[in-house]
């Protein structure tokens, strides 16, 4: 167990308990074994990596389903039987939306030391939670059952927040991606 930081909050030990975690190992090599593939060609890593903007695309990119589904969840808790279209219209933009985050975060994960990649296999994973939560409140609202659906978007919205705070963690703690990571195409074993 590694030794903390007493004025750390909470969240903020169980995410460096995290980094420590060896039974995340093997999520942490299956998901490299995905990623080897996707960032084997040097143009598609540093584009996935942001090199053409001069830092990482994931952060800037995931303001859009975060966007697309919390205006959703805000639309469910407030809006009438008015906006009930709009609130179904933005959740399914956000699903869809997912992919291009989804292979950027993967991008910037592969740069990571075994630390940050710890973390970003659980960050994946309450991430994946969440989506999967959101395409089932979708379906569910197609399917007739609105009130089963608002309620699945609101676990999913717990879940997303737990991603993003470990999220954070990765982007604000931790500083990955770094800047200075070597070889855009090189994946760390």
């Amino acid at each position: 167990m590694p030794q903390h930081d007493t004025a750390t909050p909470l969240p903020g030990r169980l995410a460096e308990t995290l980094e420590h975690a060896e039974a995340l190992d093997p999520g942490v090599e299956r998901l490299a074994a995905v990623s080897r593939p996707l960032l084997a060609h040097r143009g598609v890593a540093e584009l996935l990596q942001g090199r053409p903007l001069g830092h990482a695309a994931h952060p800037l990119l995931t303001d859009l389903p975060l966007g697309l589904w919390l205006s959703s969840v805000t639309l469910d808790l407030t809006g009438g039987r008015d906006t009930r279209a709009a609130a179904d219209r933005l959740l399914g933009l956000g699903v869809l939306s997912v992919l291009p985050v989804t292979l950027t975060g993967l991008a910037d994960w592969a740069l990571g030391d075994q630390r940050v990649r710890r973390v970003g296999v659980v960050h994946a994973g309450l991430n994946s939670v969440a989506t999967t939560g959101f395409a089932t409140s979708w379906l569910l609202r197609r399917r007739g059952h609105r009130t089963a659906g608002v309620v699945t978007s609101l676990l999913a919205a717990g879940a997303l927040g737990a991603a993003g705070f470990l999220g954070g963690h990765l982007a604000f703690r931790r500083q990955s991606p770094r800047p200075d990571a070597a070889d855009p195409g090189a994946t760390h074993s």
